[in-house]
């Protein structure tokens, strides 16, 4: 299995400095980000490790649960995950909090039970959960018809 590689560089402290991380082997982007817009409520443009997790993390599960939805003889026709990170105080410093996973999905052939128990599944194997193992995950699923 393939290695992918992300670059940061920053300058300067923590809270006066910035930087840009790179996302380097697929080359789609570099991001601005800083410290004090991470704490931030308004992210003004700039990315957070946070975000980046979430992407990672939604992205991660879609692909398990459409897996597993065909494992469970479904066909999804659309699923929509939305990954919530959240950065709390630790001591010393910040952790994160929590993960809230949201998903909303168009199958055919799966009722609501077996749709849940792949969301369940996808939330227990994906492998960017099991990373994140040390951080409360939460899962609301739904099917909609």
């Amino acid at each position: 299995m393939p290695t992918r590689t992300s670059r940061t560089a920053w300058n300067g402290t923590l809270q006066d400095g910035s930087g840009q991380v790179e996302l380097s082997s697929s080359g789609a982007g570099t991001f601005e980000v800083s410290f004090p817009k991470r704490a931030a409520e308004d992210a003004g443009g700039t990315t957070s490790p946070e975000e980046l997790i979430a992407a990672a993390h939604s992205s991660c599960y879609a692909m398990q649960l459409s897996a597993l939805i065909a494992e469970a003889g479904g066909t999804p026709q659309s699923l929509e995950i939305t990954a919530d990170v959240t950065l709390g105080p630790d001591d010393p410093g910040f952790k994160l909090t929590g993960i809230a996973l949201t998903v909303h999905g168009e199958v055919d052939g799966l009722d609501a039970d077996g749709f849940a128990a792949a969301a369940q599944a996808a939330k227990q194997t994906c492998p960017v959960s099991k990373a994140l193992t040390g951080v409360p995950i939460t899962l609301d699923a739904a099917l909609v018809t």
